[in-house]
């Protein structure tokens, strides 16, 4: 057992770390808040491995950085357990099941597609329902991102730049150093995001969707992913559908609505993504680039990290970059919800949606939501 004063860490075996959080994936209905409080149960309240305390202050770190903060977390404890190998396992088992499912799925769909009644039905249903969930989203990261006027007039900004057409790289880069400024911050001491977190992948975002394109496309969705897995819809619709264009709106929706029923992280769409841009390798490298930063961050050098948060110009950074990226939600899904709805029952079933997300409070609402929304779908057909 490695020691600590006040936590014990168990030395786990390999398969046995690789197995325990492949469990959670297999589990990991209802988004990232019970995912967490799933693994917070086990490995924290039950099994000690670590204090209640630095949970809450691990979790504050990866909160504050991009990436989805559940693979986070299982690789932050796989890596106490058994070092580098064991983050990579813990993180890789936890994903597994939800990149499975959803190649599975991108699979169907690509082979044989929704030309049957029936599946149209429930895909008619599906897509209110996932113009509820960005709505309630957005709601729910812009009540914690726009904390004050400035941070609003980001989001404004953003959203008006992206009507416009400017490139959303340019539009969060210029939120995140505004509200560093505003700060009376150095804007050079953030410099250390600019490149890493935009400027490369958009190099990399021009190209065609080969191999090395979607790669990047999934990495810079990774690197932008603050407040949330739905941060990377409009970064991956941009790629897709607007620049791109190997998606059409419907098909985007499609990725939404499947990733909204399975247990994994929301932002598994991407593997959907990808594997309509680039067949089966497509949707392992994209998936590959949007969850490479949350395996990164903590093999690479958690410590470091948690220093640099500290730093409150590099906060403030984020903070405006995460209030631009509300912004620049907003504005995209305007043209997602004319898709998901075109008609009186769409908009019946948009609303039943709406109410039963926030007014569910349970962990697999989101799945049942989902599912209730595609029942109701096939409802309407038989009518």
């Amino acid at each position: 057992m490695i020691k600590t004063e006040i936590e014990t860490i168990p030395h786990e075996s390999h398969p046995r770390l690789f197995w325990r959080f492949l469990r959670f994936g297999l589990l990991a209905w209802g988004g990232p808040v019970a995912q967490i409080a799933m693994i917070r149960q086990e490995l924290v309240e039950e099994e000690k491995w670590i204090t209640r305390e630095r949970f809450n202050r691990v979790l504050a770190v990866y909160q504050v950085l991009p990436g989805p903060e559940a693979p986070e977390m299982c690789v932050y404890f796989g890596m106490l357990s058994r070092g580098r190998l064991g983050g990579l396992l813990a993180g890789g088992g936890f994903m597994l099941p939800g990149f499975g499912l959803m190649f599975g799925l991108s699979w169907f769909y690509v082979t044989f597609g929704l030309a049957s009644p029936i599946f149209t039905a429930i895909f008619y249903g599906f897509k209110p329902a996932v113009a509820a969930l960005i709505l309630r989203a957005i709601h729910r990261i812009g009540q914690h991102a726009l904390t004050d006027r400035w941070l609003w007039i980001i989001a404004l900004g953003v959203g008006v730049a992206q009507w416009f057409g400017v490139h959303f790289v340019i539009s969060l880069g210029l939120g995140g150093l505004a509200y560093a400024l505003i700060k009376r911050q150095t804007p050079a001491q953030v410099g250390l995001f600019w490149p890493i977190g935009l400027s490369l992948p958009a190099h990399i975002a021009i190209a065609l969707p080969s191999l090395l394109a979607l790669f990047g496309y999934g990495l810079r969705a990774g690197l932008l992913t603050f407040g949330g897995a739905y941060t990377a819809i409009p970064i991956l619709h941009h790629d897709a559908v607007e620049a791109g264009k190997w998606m059409t709106d419907a098909q985007f929706l499609d990725s939404l609505a499947l990733s909204g029923i399975l247990p994994a992280p929301f932002i598994i769409f991407s593997t959907f993504i990808g594997y309509l841009g680039g067949g089966p390798l497509g949707a392992v490298v994209i998936t590959a680039g949007v969850f490479l930063p949350a395996f990164a961050f903590t093999l690479v050098g958690h410590q470091h990290i948690e220093r640099l948060i500290e730093n409150k110009t590099t906060h403030a950074f984020l903070d405006g970059i995460t209030a631009g990226v509300v912004g620049l939600i907003a504005a995209s899904t305007l043209g997602l919800l004319r898709e998901a709805i075109p008609d009186l029952p769409a908009v019946v079933l948009f609303a039943l949606a709406l109410i039963a997300l926030y007014r569910w409070k349970a962990k697999a609402a989101v799945a049942g939501v989902m599912l209730g929304a595609g029942v109701l779908g096939l409802l309407l057909f038989w009518l």
